[in-house]
């Protein structure tokens, strides 16, 4: 790729290597993404941003499984904005969310409510550990003052993907709300706004959706939106009724929205609806069983068992000997970038197997990660 020359005499030092992302997002995107973002300047007040912002809107809901009773509500901001704006406005001063934790993620749903002041029940299975329908069906059974659910639906830190039908069956019985961080779930797995009895959905466009970071939205009823009018605000500019009024009544943004990087997301959509759900989910399953079949083969240990694991996003123990830092550094310098986790799973790398890869991209990173572990002296790993 040649390199941009800008304005003002400055030339360009450095080109950036081309790499294969293998970290959770944001991930490696479809020429076409990258190509909207060249998309001539826009006044984000014209007509023609208006307009993006209502196509972008109905193709994230079409994403999300929603009707025409649907709708999304964009904003300008990583998917902890979109989830900030959700949880902190969502629930009226007189409620109370019970919040469901195993993981890194769930724990920013308690750190967002706390930040806010919301009457909270926290629910923590434990890092690694199932949530259980059952357990929440006894809270919610035991505290008639709940009137939301907040939960994660694939829980990244772990690479668990967490029983969202089960639990929103549990929280619709008991005539509850509840509230899913998809951030790292939309367009991988099975998902559908009506029969996991979502009430809110938060995603993002730069992970499985396969967009450029920037832009975030939340998903939901047009009437749930609508009744947010009598929930007094927390925020100002994550005031989400107030997003919704001006984009779908006004039709224009409350604020300025990254407009370049939602032409991008639009693209992304495109190919995300053109492609199919159900065969980017196949897509992702095949490399993920690809990678995972590797994995195996060379004696590395996995941190959960298979059947807990998403589709996108593997969680492997470093080699005995290896250091997690010298491994990163080793794949990268062979053009793959890995994850590492948080302190509470260990010495683990992550893989994920969001966004567009080339076919081949799962035997030549195995083949690399051979080379790298050679190198770096790993006990006990066959190649």
């Amino acid at each position: 790729m040649e390199a941009i020359k800008p304005a003002g005499g400055f030339e360009p030092t450095f080109q950036p290597p081309a790499a294969v992302l293998l970290n959770p997002g944001p991930v490696n995107v479809h020429e076409r993404v990258r190509a909207a973002m060249t998309y001539p300047d826009v006044c984000h007040r014209e007509p023609e941003a208006a307009a993006l912002m209502r196509r972008t809107r109905a193709k994230a809901t079409a994403v999300c499984g929603g009707d025409e009773t649907y709708t999304s509500v964009l904003l300008a901001g990583s998917g902890t904005a979109a989830l900030e704006a959700a949880v902190s406005s969502v629930v009226p001063r007189d409620g109370k969310i019970l919040v469901l934790d195993n993981g890194n993620y769930g724990e920013r749903i308690h750190r967002i409510v706390t930040v806010h002041g919301i009457p909270e029940h926290h629910l923590e299975f434990g890092w690694m550990n199932p949530m259980d329908p059952a357990a929440v069906d006894a809270v919610l059974a035991a505290d008639p003052e709940i009137t939301h659910v907040g939960m994660v639906h694939h829980e990244t830190s772990t690479g668990m993907l967490n029983p969202l039908r089960e639990i929103g069956a549990v929280v619709a019985r008991h005539g509850r709300s509840l509230l899913v961080d998809g951030i790292s779930s939309v367009g991988a797995e099975e998902f559908d706004m009506a029969a996991d009895h979502v009430d809110w959905l938060v995603g993002t466009a730069n992970k499985c959706l396969e967009g450029l970071p920037g832009v975030s939205f939340v998903c939901a009823r047009r009437d749930r939106l609508e009744a947010l009018a009598d929930v007094p605000t927390r925020t100002f500019y994550l005031d989400l009724h107030g997003h919704y009024i001006a984009q779908d009544k006004v039709g224009a943004p409350l604020f300025t929205p990254a407009v370049q990087v939602m032409y991008a997301f639009e693209e992304a959509l495109d190919l995300m609806l053109a492609e199919g759900v159900d065969s980017r989910i196949t897509r992702y399953s095949e490399f993920a069983r690809r990678l995972r079949a590797g994995f195996a083969e060379r004696g590395l240990a996995f941190l959960l068992p298979e059947e807990h694991m998403s589709t996108s996003v593997t969680n492997v123990h470093v080699p005995d000997g290896v250091r997690y830092a010298d491994l990163h550094d080793a794949l990268k310098d062979e053009g793959f970038v890995i994850y590492g986790v948080q302190e509470q799973v260990g010495n683990v790398f992550r893989v994920a197997n969001m966004g567009q890869l080339a076919a081949e991209v799962p035997d030549v990173f195995l083949a690399a990660l051979d080379r790298v572990l050679d190198k770096l002296g790993a006990a006990g790993v066959a190649s």
